[in-house]
C-alpha cells in the first residue's frame, strides 16, 4: 500500500543518488507486505536502542528515526570499527487507504514493526439519470 509509481520510484532513486540518502547509505532497510486487512513495515535497526526510535506520520508520509551509539568502554578498544553508527532515517509514503491513526509499532530482535489496519472501501453508488 505505498504509494508509488514506476516514475516515482525512479525519481526517489535518482535523488538519493544526487543527495546520497538510499535505504543503504542509511541502514534502514524495510521490506513492505499485507496480510488480510493490515499492512506491514518491517525495518531494519540492529544495535538500536528502542527508546531512540522515533516515529512520526506527516499527512501520508512515514517517517522513522532512530540512533546507533557505541558503548564507552567499547569504544576505547576498538580496533576495527565497520559497523555503521549514529542517526538512521527512512521515509516512506504510505496509501490514503491506511488508517495511520491506529498504527501499532513493535521493535523485536533488530526488527521495527509497524502494523497499519486498511481501511475499508465504501461503494458510491452513482445514479444514473434517464
Amino acid at each position: 500500500m505505498l504509494l508509488t509509481t514506476p516514475t516515482v520510484r525512479d525519481l526517489e532513486r535518482l535523488t538519493a543518488r544526487v543527495f546520497e540518502t538510499s535505504a543503504r547509505d542509511s541502514g534502514a532497510r524495510l521490506d513492505a507486505y499485507r496480510e488480510d486487512e493490515t499492512f506491514y513495515i518491517d525495518i531494519d535497526l540492529p544495535g538500536v536502542d528502542p527508546a531512540s526510535i522515533d516515529i512520526t506520520i506527516d499527512g501520508k508520509v512515514l517517517t522513522v528515526r532512530a540512533e546507533r551509539r557505541r558503548a564507552t568502554a567499547e569504544t576505547r578498544r576498538m580496533v576495527i570499527a565497520e559497523r555503521p553508527m549514529g542517526a538512521v532515517a527512512r521515509q516512506v509514503r504510505l496509501s490514503e487507504r491506511l488508517d495511520t491513526d491506529r498504527l501499532e509499532a513493535r521493535y523485536d530482535n533488530g526488527v521495527l514493526t509497524l502494523s497499519i489496519p486498511i481501511l475499508e472501501r465504501t461503494a458510491r453508488r452513482i445514479e444514473l439519470s434517464a
